[in-house]
């Protein structure tokens, strides 16, 4: 009966663990599946051949991967979008093997890079480090778009999801594309992304980033990506046709086309100001919350104060003698240690005052009628008993006068 309980417990756990792949299970050919209709119709709908270019980018920030595909005018439009199941690391670029972040930048994607034998379904390697990269001193090798939900440094997705961004690669290249670029973002750089993260050791990075960013939303064309100087370079058009851009050289005599460079300048002029207001909008909130944080802390201070007080109250409390226990305690003693105080012991002079030495402490109250009874049953001496005489005292009572006519009569009330 154990072996059956364990039997089924293990077929339960596999079927736990397979359950989200049982979709996939029924697909032959992962590599060869066809894009599913819904994407094909909306793409015809909006002049894209399935086979025409992409371009992909990857938001960290929001969790997002973008499918871009041309259009008939050349312009590029958004298919759809996936939510990213894992990315490891943070915000920022990766800078060395072994630090488990996933890459920020352009990188070309070329069908040498495809991965139709994936230990993680299907993947892409995202060529990192890349000619940029590289000239950082950046390391780190392996560095996918996969499947399996499982991420150490990549950009992981599902199952699911990777069969069809694979699928988007596998068309784009038969269609004739080169390479696709993949422009992996630490957020959608807004206004007021960057205002937030102004203060981020990243942010000149950031801000080169940008520039491609830019210039993508506003010809809706994927950016020349070059390297020259060690800085990423966009759409620059050298003087000299033959030129090469190198990453760690200085950049050749180059420009940007006429046309980009007026639209670019006029985004950029709207594109400060509305920086400039979110970062007086950010300033404002952390100028709030550290006027909240220092009323907090002043607050926190208060209250810490308020309770030493109180305690040194307590502790004031518990070693002041109680003037009760001042009535029955011998000298030096404390409330709660009365029956502890022991009478230093005189020399001996007898057997009877040695057995009274040794009784233990007593009040004063309770010492003297002892001492008296001890003095009783000794045999004193003439001039001890002179000495020790109780000499009579008047009686305050009998120094009122009586009143007048009593005498000896009863009281009225005594009839008996």
């Amino acid at each position: 009966m154990s072996r059956l309980r364990s039997l089924t417990f293990a077929m339960l756990m596999l079927t736990a663990l397979t359950g989200c792949q049982d979709a996939l299970d029924s697909v032959s050919d992962k590599v060869e599946h066809p894009l599913p209709a819904k994407l094909v119709n909306k793409m015809k709908a909006a002049d894209m051949s399935v086979r025409a270019p992409i371009m992909m980018r990857i938001f960290k920030e929001e969790g997002v991967l973008e499918v871009w595909k041309q259009k008939g005018n050349g312009r590029f439009d958004k298919v759809t979008e996936y939510e990213i199941c894992k990315w490891s690391g943070k915000i920022g670029p990766k800078f060395e093997e072994g630090d488990r972040q996933a890459p920020e930048g352009y990188y070309r994607i070329y069908p040498a890079q495809m991965n139709p034998k994936s230990s993680y379904y299907l993947s892409f390697n995202m060529g990192y480090p890349n000619s940029y990269d590289r000239s950082h001193g950046r390391t780190g090798s392996n560095l996918m778009v996969h499947g399996a939900c499982s991420s150490a440094g990549c950009y992981s997705m599902t199952d699911e999801q990777v069969l069809e961004i694979y699928g988007f690669a596998r068309e784009a290249f038969r269609g004739g594309q080169d390479y696709f670029t993949v422009a992996a973002y630490p957020f959608r750089m807004t206004p007021e992304n960057m205002a937030k993260h102004r203060n981020s050791e990243h942010f000149e990075f950031w801000k080169m980033l940008k520039i491609g960013y830019d210039q993508f939303e506003l010809t809706r064309r994927p950016p020349v990506v070059e390297v020259c100087n060690r800085e990423y370079v966009f759409n620059q058009v050298p003087e000299d046709p033959s030129a090469k851009f190198s990453a760690n050289s200085a950049c050749p005599p180059s420009e940007t086309p006429a046309s980009l460079a007026t639209a670019y300048s006029a985004y950029q002029s709207k594109w400060n100001e509305a920086f400039r207001k979110a970062v007086a909008k950010e300033s404002k909130e952390e100028a709030r919350e550290l006027e909240q944080e220092r009323k907090a802390e002043e607050a926190a201070a208060r209250q810490a104060e308020a309770e030493a007080q109180r305690q040194a109250r307590a502790e004031a409390a518990a070693n002041s003698p109680s003037p009760l226990g001042n009535l029955f305690s011998a000298p030096g003693a404390t409330r709660g240690n009365i029956q502890d105080i022991a009478v230093p012991a005189a020399p001996a002079q007898s057997a009877a005052d040695a057995t009274v030495q040794t009784q233990p402490a007593e009040t004063a109250a309770v010492q003297a009628p002892i001492e008296a009874q001890v003095q009783a049953q000794t045999p004193a001496t003439d001039a001890q008993v002179a000495t020790q005489a109780p000499v009579p005292t008047a009686s305050p009572m009998e120094t009122q006068a009586a009143p007048a006519g009593t005498g000896n009569n009863k009281p009225f009330w005594k009839v008996w």
